[in-house]
C-alpha cells in the first residue's frame, strides 16, 4: 500500500499546530499555503522565504517542525535552486521535515528527489487537496506523493533511473542560458570558453537532472520557469 493511502484520519488530528516555514519565489503560493494552514489550524507559519538564502536565514532564526519549499527557487551562489539545502535537511537527524512543492512532471527528477530522501512531494496542482496530508506524512517521517506526482511515476514505472547529482553553479548558468535560447557557441563566447567545454557542461547538467533528450530539456525548462 502506498504511504499516502496508509495515512489515517487521525494523522490530521487537531492539537498544537506545527511550526512551518513556507518558501517559494511566488508570493501567491506562499500566501495560499499560509492561508490553508491557518484556516485549518494545522500549522503556524513562523517564517517565509522567497529564495534559498532567505530560507537558510529563516532556518537559523526560527525553530520549526516542517519546511514547505519550492524546489526551484533562486539558489545560493547561483547553484541549482534549493535542492542542496533541502537535501541536507532531509539527511540531517533532528532537522525539520521537508515537504517539496513542485511542478515537476519529469519522472527521473522525482525519482532522484526520493533517492535524496526528499520523499514528501506535492505537485502544485494538488496543493489544496493534498498539502495537509503531506504535512501530516512529513511530521510522521512517512513518504507521500500527491496525485499528479504519483501519476507521473506510474507512467514510466519504478525502473526509471534517478537523476545523479546537483549541477554546479556554472553548469546551471550554462543550462539556463541554453534553455532560454542561446546556442552553445554564443555561450562559449560569453564565458570565453571552448564550444567543447560548454557542450560538456550542458550534457553534465542534463545527466544530473535525469534529462535524456532535447525534448526533456525543453519540458523541464518550462516546468521550472526558465522559458
Amino acid at each position: 500500500m502506498h504511504a499516502s493511502q496508509a495515512i489515517r484520519k487521525d494523522t490530521l488530528r487537531t492539537g498544537k499546530p506545527l511550526r512551518v516555514i513556507v518558501a517559494d519565489d511566488h508570493a501567491c503560493i506562499r500566501l495560499g499555503v499560509a492561508s490553508l494552514l491557518h484556516a485549518t489550524g494545522r500549522g503556524l507559519v513562523v517564517g517565509e522565504a522567497s529564495n534559498t538564502l532567505a530560507l537558510a536565514t529563516q532556518l537559523d532564526m526560527s525553530d520549526c517542525d516542517v519546511v514547505i519549499s519550492d524546489l526551484c527557487m533562486p539558489g545560493l551562489d547561483g547553484e541549482y535552486g534549493s535542492l542542496t539545502l533541502l537535501r541536507r535537511l532531509a539527511q540531517t537527524r533532528g532537522a525539520p521535515a521537508v515537504v517539496v512543492l513542485s511542478m515537476m512532471s519529469t519522472p527521473r527528477v522525482l525519482t532522484g528527489l526520493m533517492h535524496y530522501g526528499l520523499n514528501v512531494i506535492v505537485d502544485k496542482r494538488d496543493v489544496a487537496h493534498d498539502l495537509l496530508l503531506a504535512v501530516a506524512a512529513a511530521r510522521e517521517r512517512m513518504q507521500f506523493l500527491s496525485s499528479h506526482a504519483r501519476e507521473t511515476l506510474a507512467r514510466t514505472g519504478a525502473a526509471c533511473a534517478p537523476c545523479s547529482g546537483v549541477p554546479s553553479a556554472r553548469e546551471w548558468e550554462v543550462f539556463q542560458l541554453y534553455a532560454q535560447g542561446m546556442s552553445v557557441r554564443q555561450i562559449a563566447q560569453r564565458f570565453q570558453r571552448s564550444n567543447k567545454t560548454i557542450s560538456a557542461q550542458k550534457r553534465s547538467t542534463m545527466r544530473k537532472l535525469g534529462l535524456v533528450t532535447e525534448r526533456d530539456l525543453i519540458d523541464f525548462a518550462m516546468q521550472v520557469g526558465l522559458t
